[in-house]
């Protein structure tokens, strides 16, 4: 795929609901000429039996995408275009290459932006029609938004760990479903209004993973201010 951009340092959470959509279009019927999600997976580190367990999901191309998404730190968008030219899909590939550079580029854009300052804790409820989608699995005309378990607040360092929480969370009898920015937001809107939503609006409880940087991250003292905002005269659980 030939592009300007380095799509090699751009992670996989810059592609947008429709890219995975088309990806899932191309990708989930089973072929037996051109290769199908499952040549995906396994190029991406999955097991047997984890790609065995996928085939009951109604979207495994989405499910693979957001489970790399969230184990795998070197999931980036040049990276899943590798693989889809190792397994032969290069008509995948050009047939989504303006979208995916669409992507990119609006993600750049806004990493670029100057932060946003929060002079105060408000509430933050969506009042235009662009912040009805915000999550992988919100539906973009505004319908029943995703909710969550519980939003889970962490720093990039410590993401191992909130992998085994999802392994162990999720994917276990508990069945528990718990909001992981990285893997489950859009990107493209404020960070600031879209965490408050989600913490306010989408999920039942906050669950801290503090750490020594933890402690220094201006992002997850947002997070656990704007919580504890929502509940005066509350104080953390250990």
């Amino acid at each position: 795929m030939s592009t300007s951009l380095d799509l090699w340092n751009i992670p996989l959470r810059a592609l947008n609901i429709n890219v995975r959509k088309r990806l899932g279009l191309f990708l989930n019927p089973r072929n037996t000429v051109a290769s199908d999600w499952m040549s995906v997976a396994e190029n991406m580190g999955f097991s047997y039996l984890e790609i065995k367990n996928y085939e009951d999901c109604q979207d495994p191309t989405r499910k693979i995408l957001e489970d790399w998404q969230s184990r795998c730190p070197g999931a980036k968008v040049g990276k899943l275009v590798s693989i889809l030219d190792n397994v032969d899909r290069k008509d995948v590939v050009e047939d989504l290459r303006d979208l995916i550079e669409e992507d990119c580029k609006r993600y750049i854009e806004k990493q670029n932006e100057p932060p946003v300052q929060v002079p105060e804790v408000d509430s933050c409820v969506p009042r235009t029609p662009e912040r009805q989608g915000i999550t992988l699995q919100d539906d973009p005309e505004g319908g029943i938004p995703e909710l969550f378990d519980a939003f889970i607040c962490y720093c990039q360092s410590d993401f191992d760990f909130v992998h085994e929480m999802i392994q162990q969370l999720e994917q276990t009898d508990h069945k528990l479903k718990l909001c992981v920015f990285d893997r489950d937001v859009l990107p493209g809107s404020c960070v600031w209004t879209i965490t408050g939503e989600l913490i306010e609006k989408r999920c039942k409880r906050m669950v801290v993973v503090i750490s020594d940087e933890y402690l220094d991250s201006d992002a997850c003292d947002f997070q656990t201010k704007f919580a504890l905002s929502l509940c005066p005269g509350k104080s953390l659980s250990w």
